[in-house]
């Protein structure tokens, strides 16, 4: 048995349900029909709510590799400098000039690998596997 029931809808509304009526040509009211029998099955709330769980869950674990990323990238950089405050004994005076020179050029090289590798696709921090520092340590 069907009953009738009328109601009113945005023209726009309208519009798009006439144009995927006469794309699929199916009777409007088919379209209606499917359109509030899926609005009211739990199932598909269900799935909505499942794959907006999904994808939740994707950008968690994209942001946990970006704060591990980020803190091994931080933890490189602090060590690194703590290293070479460390070691690096501070120049005389007459030699400082032949030391800016020669660091320009280690910085051009540093520069120049650092795109090469970057050109590549490599990146350091896909050297260290994904459990460093999930251990506790």
């Amino acid at each position: 048995m069907r009953d009738r029931l009328n109601l009113t809808l945005p023209a726009e509304m309208i519009g798009r349900i006439n144009e995927l009526a006469e794309r699929k040509r199916l009777p409007r009211s088919s379209i209606v029909e499917a359109a509030v029998a899926s609005f009211l099955s739990p199932d598909a709330l269900d799935q909505r709510e499942a794959a907006f769980t999904r994808r939740l869950d994707k950008l968690a674990r994209q942001m946990a590799r970006v704060e591990r990323d980020q803190r091994i990238t931080a933890d490189m950089l602090a060590l690194f400098v703590r290293f070479w405050l460390t070691i690096t004994p501070p120049l005389p005076e007459d030699a400082q000039s032949a030391a800016q020179i020669k660091g320009r050029e280690r910085f051009d090289g540093f520069i120049q690998t650092l795109g090469r590798q970057l050109q590549k696709g490599r990146s350091v921090l896909t050297e260290i596997p994904d459990d460093v520092g999930n251990d506790g340590v």
